[in-house]
């Protein structure tokens, strides 16, 4: 192996490491932001409104370790996460919009809830990033 091909690897791991950790940190603040008004600070709106900002900003580093990550993949792992992110933002658009659009008509009797639309997009991109694999290996 060379000198060259171990430091991309080294870089790949080191990047996926990173991701990994800021999208924890995400997922963290989320449930802080979203559960400590209950269960944490009584419905104090400053911390609440602080609880958000600070998820924000996580999720900011988020998304700058994601492109990070992806400028380090090699070209075929490029094609192949760009197809998957192309597919579930397509999913989620046009699905979304259809049960937003099932909701406000009142076809359906629950209310159309972002969270329904987030893990269908992340079930697609999973999905697309299996399919991917398998279909360049």
């Amino acid at each position: 192996m060379s000198k060259k091909t171990s430091d991309w690897q080294t870089n790949s791991v080191k990047n996926t490491v990173r991701l990994g950790f800021w999208t924890l940190g995400w997922v963290a603040t989320m449930a802080v932001a979203n559960f400590g008004p209950r269960f944490l600070w009584d419905h104090n709106e400053s911390f609440t409104i602080l609880a958000i900002l600070v998820n924000m900003a996580i999720g900011g580093g988020m998304i700058l370790a994601n492109k990070r990550h992806l400028r380090g993949l090699d070209e075929l792992h490029q094609k192949i996460q760009l197809e998957a992110m192309a597919i579930s933002l397509g999913v989620g658009l046009v699905v979304g919009l259809s049960y937003s659009n099932l909701d406000v008509t009142n076809i359906i009797s629950a209310d159309a809830e972002i969270s329904h639309v987030v893990i269908l997009m992340g079930l697609t991109y999973l999905a697309s990033v299996i399919v991917g694999n398998r279909k360049y290996r």
